[in-house]
């Protein structure tokens, strides 16, 4: 794997997983009980705390990332060769 694939593929696991995280430990004003009063959501977080799911998202992506080198580079799963270049 050459650096701009490794990078191309963390990039996307970075993504992917801070959609599952996202959602972790969220409070709605509505389950808060905050009236948001003038047309405000009542689904709206009262605390998004996005730079430490930020942080989280980025650790996890490494161990997934680390995970995902270690298969392509001991080759513990086979990977079938790519056609080179036309």
């Amino acid at each position: 794997m050459g650096p701009l694939t490794g990078i191309a593929i963390y990039i996307t696991i970075w993504w992917t997983v801070l959609f599952a995280v996202l959602p972790w430990g969220v409070v709605s004003h509505a389950q808060a009980g905050i009236d948001k009063g003038d047309g405000g959501d009542p689904g709206a977080p009262v605390d998004p705390k996005l730079k430490q799911k930020f942080i989280t998202t980025t650790w996890i992506s490494a161990v997934v990332w680390l995970a995902v080198w270690a298969i392509i580079h001991f080759e513990i799963i086979k990977l079938p060769p790519l056609p080179s270049g036309y």
